[in-house]
């Protein structure tokens, strides 16, 4: 079986997943693509063979596609899941699901009216070999509960139209997903913390940000943004259990002596580092569409990252710890 793929949102991510789906993953293929910059979408459908649709709506409605990647504009990704929900069709939503936690819980409430999970979320972090590694051991009980998780998300440099809500909104929302997800728990509270600045940010940006979770069980997770940190991409995971402690290594580069220097290269950027984790992720949807069961983020966790998101902005701009609330999870993902 192959399953048709329309493309909304023809950016960046949006070409690579094209790539991705047409040349890595097994099981699909992009037959349509559409983009509010038509010119680029019209020569990316010939360069491929696909169809190129006028509008969102039309692609969804197609009778060509089977599923839907939304890879668009953050304020447009509401409509467009709406809009493939209403049609019965899979969707895969790159985060954030909505731009705020109200959209989220309109994408939540229809799926439940359809009666059948179709939405998923990009949250890639859970498709990573070494963060698998790290929820296997902590689900094994092998070295007691896990206590405290030390964590870091640092960039090598962040441009002029970052700012410092986007620490958290296009960040930590990685930590936010995947650290809940290793523990299999919500969190209960968060406190935000300001460091003292680095000189290499800008009058719109604070840099680093700290920011600490408590889940609902008492394990506490420290989380250090620092999107300007210069020396490369790099991602921290360490789990302190009871009697043991184990994290995340750094990927795997060939290791060079020279110059009265012993080192190895750090990744660069988010692409580089978790290129292997975007591409099974794809492969997993693809084959949960086609077994007609999805297996991955749901529209809850997005939702659910969502009231997390905003939790930390009111922690940041009050300086106080803000309680994480959340409704009772709906039977549809239990």
């Amino acid at each position: 079986m192959l399953i048709n793929v329309g493309i909304i949102g023809t950016g960046a991510i949006g070409r690579e997943h094209i790539k991705r789906i047409n040349n890595k993953v097994q099981g699909a293929q992009v037959v349509a693509v559409t983009d509010i910059n038509a010119e680029v979408a019209k020569k990316i459908a010939k360069d491929i063979g696909a169809i190129f649709f006028e509008t969102g709506e039309e692609l969804i409605a197609s009778d060509k596609v089977d599923a839907v990647v939304v890879t668009s504009w953050d304020p447009t990704h509401e409509h467009y899941v709406l809009e493939t929900i209403k049609h019965g069709k899979y969707v895969f939503c790159e985060k954030p699901l909505a731009t705020e936690s109200e959209g989220c819980r309109r994408i939540v409430d229809a799926e439940i009216e359809y009666g059948k999970k179709l939405v998923q979320v990009g949250f890639m972090r859970r498709y990573d070999k070494g963060y698998i590694e790290l929820k296997n051991m902590i689900t094994s009980k092998k070295y007691g509960e896990p206590l405290m998780l030390h964590c870091a998300h640092r960039n090598p440099s962040a441009n002029e139209n970052y700012t410092t809500p986007m620490a958290v909104s296009q960040t930590a929302i990685h930590e936010i997903d995947v650290l809940r997800w290793l523990l299999d728990e919500d969190y209960a509270s968060v406190q935000m913390l300001l460091p003292k600045q680095t000189s290499n940010t800008h009058e719109n940006l604070k840099d680093p940000q700290f920011i600490i979770f408590e889940t609902k069980s008492g394990v506490t997770i420290d989380l250090e943004v620092f999107v300007n940190c210069r020396f490369g991409y790099d991602i921290k995971c360490d789990v302190v259990c009871e009697t043991a402690e184990f994290g995340l290594t750094d990927p795997a580069f060939t290791k060079v002596k020279a110059e009265e220097k012993n080192y190895t290269r750090i990744s660069p950027d988010w692409q580089t580092r978790f290129m292997d984790a975007y591409d099974y992720e794809f492969q997993l949807w693809i084959n949960s569409v086609i077994s007609g069961e999805l297996t991955g983020p749901t529209a809850w966790d997005g939702y659910v990252a969502s009231i997390t998101m905003a939790a930390c902005h009111e922690a940041r701009e009050t300086g106080k710890k803000v309680n994480i609330k959340l409704d009772e999870r709906p039977a549809l993902y239990c």
